[in-house]
């Protein structure tokens, strides 16, 4: 978890939130990581992060069983075309039986994969490196998100 949190943050623009007690962000985000592009150090007001790394099971989104010791997932929004190419099928046609419980295989994610969202439960040596990629890919397609960097009209 620390390698990926240390190279989202090396990235150019970067904000990389890792709440902890006493950070004022909710108890349930302890421990959880959170990626944007902020070159300011802010937090964007209307965009959500491009990839998030979660340490246990949330309402909802239990799936992937987080709760043994260890068990971490990290989650990453994606292009479509990336999402095909990795899953063989398209986020808003989901329809293959996948385990969100199996470590170091990169799979739609439970919740978000209609959206577009990859993700891997404690990634290791099969999926590190493409976990990575993803979130070097993100945060460069969040750079035309920003407000008022896209192009003007009228």
């Amino acid at each position: 978890m620390e390698r990926i949190v240390e190279a989202v943050g090396e990235l150019d623009g970067a904000l990389v939130l890792t709440p902890e007690p006493g950070s004022g962000f909710p108890e349930e985000s302890w421990g959880d990581a959170f990626f944007y592009h902020a070159p300011d150090g802010r937090i964007p007001a209307r965009t959500q992060p491009y990839g998030t790394i979660v340490t246990r099971d949330r309402p909802g989104d239990t799936a992937s069983a987080l709760a043994p010791p260890g068990r971490w997932r990290v989650n990453v929004r994606t292009d479509r075309e990336t999402f095909r190419e990795l899953t063989g099928e398209d986020p808003r046609a989901l329809a293959r039986p996948r385990d969100h419980t199996a470590p170091d295989v990169l799979l739609p994610h439970p919740v978000y994969g209609a959206l577009g969202w990859l993700c891997a439960v404690t990634p290791g040596p099969r999926t590190t490196d493409t976990v990575l990629r993803l979130l070097r890919a993100a945060h460069e397609a969040a750079r035309p998100r920003e407000r008022g960097t896209g192009p003007r009209t009228g």
